[in-house]
């Protein structure tokens, strides 16, 4: 089935929520601005998406949202002022945002979930398969789980989920997924999906994470598809019928995922995921341990 299916180029990057959980700072600014370390979060998903193939970049926003347009289109005011003072470095890193991929935009006009989202793709995607990334979950790029996903849906076809297994306890804030296991160690098969469900009801402890790789015979199903928890329009419901009915659109695969992921959309995990990749900076690394130690120690010695 590989040998005829063709390459995945594009990703979609849903980015139109209100961030309501970090005001006052996103009350002018776009979540997805938020700096982690010394970039915002968007980019390092939009890295993510180049670095699996995905050159071809569709974020679907909203209102006060042009912050992100801005961010990856070229500042020559600022280029040049940088190039005057001789300072290429920074140079560099201002024109790397601008040189990663072919970006597009397109407007959710109103907040009705991010199965809305995705079918805001619908005209700019076509009939290809194409990937979702969302913003909140960072994937560490020495951990490749996008490359992962597109091979398996280049073997099997249909729709690929990222999973991650997670404590009872906390399942109730994901999708979680029924799985039959394969032939391959992280990937199974899944025969059905059901978002943000109780302990008691959540068909397993595998929790659906923010990436898919889709077959287009998902923007039918999500045209279709009634508004459920929340009153919001759920991609989970839509590759729920597809994991049903194969005949839709494919089988709906999972790849487990056990490496190295950052959550920002919580401001406790939002601030871990800061001193993590910091001290995991060459640049930043060393001295940050040292200080973040002494910190540690200190604070520890008080209590």
């Amino acid at each position: 089935m590989s040998q005829s299916l063709p390459r995945i180029s594009k990703a979609v990057i849903p980015a139109a929520g209100l961030g309501t959980r970090f005001l006052p700072a996103t009350k002018a600014t776009p979540k997805e601005m938020l700096p982690v370390v010394d970039k915002p979060a968007i980019q390092y998903v939009v890295e993510e998406a180049v670095a699996a193939g995905l050159d071809d970049v569709l974020m679907v926003t909203g209102r006060n949202k042009r912050p992100l347009e801005d961010h990856f289109d070229r500042n020559y005011e600022l280029e040049s002022a940088l190039e005057k003072k001789g300072d290429g470095e920074r140079l560099a890193k201002v024109q790397e945002s601008s040189d990663l991929a072919t970006m597009h935009y397109v407007r959710q006009g109103d907040p009705k979930g991010l199965g809305h989202a995705v079918l805001c793709a619908a005209p700019h995607v076509g009939d290809e398969s194409f990937a979702v990334l969302l913003g909140d979950d960072l994937i560490d790029p020495r951990d490749p789980l996008l490359q992962r996903m597109i091979e398996v849906q280049q073997e099997h076809g249909g729709s690929v989920v990222a999973l991650m297994e997670v404590a009872p306890e906390q399942i109730h804030l994901y999708g979680s997924a029924a799985v039959e296991a394969t032939s391959d160690a992280d990937v199974v098969r899944i025969g059905g999906l059901v978002e943000k469900p109780s302990r008691e009801e959540a068909p397993s402890h595998y929790a659906v994470i923010g990436r898919y790789v889709l077959d287009p015979a998902v923007f039918d199903v999500l045209s279709k598809t009634e508004p459920g928890r929340g009153g919001e329009i759920q991609l989970t419901d839509a590759l729920q019928q597809l994991a049903a009915d194969a005949t839709l659109g494919g089988p709906v695969h999972g790849v487990i995922f056990r490496g190295r992921r950052y959550d920002t959309g919580d401001r406790g995990d939002y601030l871990r995921a800061i001193v993590r990749l910091a001290c995991e900076r060459e640049d930043l690394g060393p001295d940050f341990r040292t200080w973040l130690q002494r910190f540690v120690t200190e604070e520890m010695q008080q209590r």
